[in-house]
């Protein structure tokens, strides 16, 4: 096995609109400013992968405006392998536009563009693969072949049928999700916490402003949250997510894996825009000392 990470889903382009205020149906309200982003949660967490030192590959569906957008070039300049795209011809890319109003009331509207192709398209065979929010067929093909599972099924989790979350979850190592979707997928397949934690080795739950916690069959780590003034918490699980695999890769305990997804998330959330403070490895050992003492070695 390579120590190269593939993460399948979404490459978004993020508008940021503040509002005077939400619209309802027929109505119309101005614009104050918006904003455009790179992100979608794939390419986020290649991204802070890349970032980091770690090797990244992003296998996901694109369309025309993929590289006349510049987001084509931004990955490559960071390095990430973009060998394994789906380039769809005469498709529109993945687009996310949220609005926003001055009491922080958003109303949310996701293009799935591309993306809505991997239904229709086969996966190919990697060793380590992270699945981020994306198309469930596609994913629960994806599951079968690779040799290695993580597995985040985020805000599409609704998508998915039993059937299909059943065949991630039988050939995933390690889970993540927050407290709702934990709860969610408990619902779904009708097991318990116990039952889910039983079958899969390492299962990570957020929980907000309260941290994490990792669960293996018999133990438990609680992970603090690195405190920062957060501008915009979207960015959080990805970088999270990278922080935690790129270590894991590395071969680092469950529990300093788990420190090291939480301080590259308090970089994510401390400016506006998923990817626009990404941490160095370096720049993620300094603020993890500053809260947790000591960095671990792994010689030690």
């Amino acid at each position: 096995m390579s120590d190269s990470i593939s993460v399948v889903g979404h490459a978004a382009i993020d508008f940021l609109f503040d509002v005077e205020g939400i619209s309802g149906p027929n109505e119309s309200n101005p614009i104050v400013d918006y904003q455009r982003f790179y992100g979608g949660g794939a390419a986020n967490i290649v991204a802070a992968i890349a970032i980091l030192g770690g090797k990244s590959q992003l296998i996901s569906a694109v369309g025309d405006d993929f590289s006349t957008s510049g987001y084509e070039g931004y990955l490559e300049s960071l390095g990430v392998d973009l060998s394994l795209l789906f380039r769809l011809k005469g498709e529109k890319g993945t687009a996310a536009y949220v609005f926003t109003d001055p009491f922080h009331n958003q109303s949310t509207y996701f293009y799935w563009g591309a993306s809505a192709k991997l239904k229709e398209l086969e996966p190919p065979e990697v060793d380590f693969v992270h699945l981020a929010t994306s198309e469930s067929n596609f994913n629960a093909k994806m599951a079968k072949k690779a040799k290695f599972v993580s597995f985040d099924p985020g805000q599409d989790l609704v998508t998915y049928t039993r059937e299909n979350l059943e065949t991630v979850l039988s050939n995933t190592d390690i889970l993540f999700t927050n407290k709702h979707e934990i709860k969610r997928v408990c619902e779904m397949t009708e097991s318990s916490f116990e039952d889910i934690r039983a079958q899969i080795d390492v299962v990570v739950v957020t929980y907000d402003a309260d941290g994490s916690k990792i669960f293996t069959a018999d133990a438990e780590y609680e992970i603090p949250i690195v405190p920062v003034k957060a501008l915009d918490p979207t960015g959080a699980g990805d970088g999270y997510r990278a922080g935690f695999l790129v270590s894991y890769r590395r071969g680092y305990s469950l529990d300093v894996c788990g420190r090291i997804g939480a301080t590259v998330a308090s970089f994510a959330v401390g400016t506006v825009g998923c990817q626009t403070d990404l941490p160095t490895w370096d720049d993620m050992v300094v603020r993890y000392e500053s809260h947790f003492g000591a960095f671990p070695s792994l010689d030690g």
